[in-house]
């Protein structure tokens, strides 16, 4: 074998070295290109995956915050609601409380006009009434009230009404106790003008159960609600022969 054949041999040796090792690492070039690609494509998936659940909440964090805004507005409708409620609570109550001072004075009249024209008893008050929401605390007593109320209770004239709008508008005043009635013709046109109103407009005569204490019809000998007989608070004395 000549020199020339043994570089020729020599040349081929280092070429398939070069090639062996130039593939292997082509080789392992391509299996890390694979590697990415298909890390690359899972990548992608999973991206896909987080921008839709990043949509979801984006949706969830808009509908919150429409229920926010939602709450914010029925609150702030709420609270104009609880105002005007308790503005018209107000102006009910003294109304009510106005209406009141109107009507003392006039149920003391009426009182004081079916005791001493007709011997009927007084109209219950307004608490006293059955199914009454009024508790007795509900009007505090007034100067104006509580003459009127007082004379009404038999304390002579000092602060009773002096007008009556009875027989033709005249002026009357309560006599004092012990003393004479009007005079007949007087007394006899009060009587008719006021039995006229009275029996339109007024409640039979009431009394109060003395076991359950409700109002019952002061001439009922059973109270209807308990079924106790009826006693009077003043029974008859025996006529002593």
């Amino acid at each position: 074998m000549t020199a020339e054949n043994e570089r020729e041999i020599y040349h081929k040796l280092e070429a398939m070295k070069e090639i062996r090792n130039k593939t292997i690492t082509l080789e392992r070039l391509k299996r890390s290109i694979l590697n990415e690609v298909r890390s690359g494509d899972q990548e992608g998936r999973c991206l896909a995956q987080y921008k839709r659940e990043m949509e979801l909440l984006q949706q969830e964090k808009m509908s919150h915050v429409e229920e926010l805004r939602q709450i914010h507005a029925d609150i702030n409708a709420m609270e104009t609601v609880i105002k005007q409620t308790e503005e018209s609570m107000g102006r009910k109550l003294t109304n009510a409380s106005r209406l009141h001072e109107d009507y003392r004075p006039l149920k003391a009249e009426v009182d004081m006009l079916r005791r001493q024209c007709l011997g009927l008893d007084r109209l219950p008050d307004l608490h006293e009434e059955e199914g009454s929401p009024i508790t007795p605390d509900r009007f505090p007593a007034s100067v104006r009230g509580s003459g009127v109320a007082g004379g009404a209770g038999g304390m002579g004239g000092a602060g009773l009404p002096t007008g009556v709008g009875g027989a033709g508008g005249a002026a009357f005043l309560p006599p004092a106790p012990r003393k004479p009635p009007p005079p007949p013709a007087f007394r006899s046109a009060l009587q008719q003008d006021f039995i006229t109103v009275s029996l339109r407009q007024q409640p039979p005569p009431m009394k109060s159960c003395l076991s359950c204490h409700q109002q019952i019809h002061r001439n009922a000998p059973i109270c209807p609600l308990c079924k106790a007989k009826s006693r009077s608070r003043n029974p008859k004395k025996p006529k002593k022969k």
